[in-house]
């Protein structure tokens, strides 16, 4: 069950989850909601019962010192809130775990319990996968959608994915199921630097997060992380002549598809996502 601490009373709150595991490439949507959550200070207000949901075969405890006391923290899914005061108020619910090894009808059961407690408007879930993306270009990313409601106001895919799905798309497919506004950004982790961290990709997924919910999510260091983890998968890619040449490949066949949207839309949303940074940076002392 949902052991609740403290329940806040929210201003138009959204909940925005990531889970790690097999929906995670790179931990790149896992990273995004603990950058979040860092950030601005998260406050834990509920967690699900470990026991319930985990084989701690696969996903071990750990043991920790607290002040010289040996302490167990169990894997689980913990929930907390921020609140996001660029350009209004509101506030985020945070779900961040690590994907159930059994009974997920009941994990979302749960979550989505929560959810009608707080008066969540709507869900958001970030997730991660493989693809056939070069590292050099921008991060694809995905929206979709299984209400096609949801699909329209948005201005996001309906989802026709058939195929094994992880908790994520079972989340989504409750959400929808249930009456509840839900979306889901994908990230396409180049499939051959799959090993986390992937700063680049969880950078995009925040940019969406960001143009869905219209607010401003203080990058810190992650625009130079993922320029420098960019500048180091090419010089990897320049020690192989054969990983150079598949990037090469990669690369022409995904400016062949993104040529018409390069020279618009793409453009349009990246320079108004500039202009909205530049406006909400404090004045410079002598301005």
């Amino acid at each position: 069950m949902v052991e609740l601490e403290d329940v806040p009373e929210l201003i138009d709150p959204v909940m925005v989850a990531a889970f790690e595991g097999w929906n995670d490439a790179g931990d790149a949507a896992s990273t995004a909601v603990a950058h979040m959550d860092d950030t601005w200070g998260g406050k834990v207000f509920a967690e699900l019962d470990a026991e319930d949901y985990y084989d701690f075969q696969v996903n071990r405890p750990t043991v920790w010192l607290d002040g010289g006391i040996r302490r167990i923290t169990w894997p689980t899914t913990r929930l907390s809130v921020i609140r996001v005061t660029e350009p209004k108020t509101r506030d985020l619910v945070l779900v961040r775990g690590i994907e159930p090894s059994m009974r997920w009808r009941s994990f979302c059961q749960e979550l989505l319990a929560l959810a009608h407690e707080l008066g969540i408007e709507m869900v958001v879930i970030l997730g991660a996968l493989l693809g056939d993306t070069p590292h050099t270009r921008p991060v694809p990313v995905s929206g979709v959608t299984s209400d096609p409601d949801v699909a329209r106001s948005l201005e996001l895919e309906e989802s026709r994915y058939e195929g094994p799905t992880g908790i994520v798309g079972v989340l989504q497919e409750a959400c929808a199921q249930a009456g509840l506004p839900v979306a889901t950004f994908w990230a396409a982790v180049p499939h051959y630097v799959a090993q986390p961290p992937n700063p680049k990709a969880t950078l995009a997924l925040l940019n969406k997060l960001e143009d869905l919910l219209d607010i401003r999510v203080p990058l810190g260091e992650l625009p130079d992380d993922a320029r420098a983890w960019q500048l180091g998968v090419d010089q990897l890619a320049a020690e192989d002549s054969e990983v150079a040449e598949y990037v090469q490949q990669l690369e022409e066949a995904k400016d062949t598809v993104d040529l018409p949207e390069a020279s618009g839309e793409a453009i349009a949303r990246e320079f108004e996502r500039y202009l909205r940074r530049r406006d909400n940076q404090p004045p410079k002392t002598g301005d």
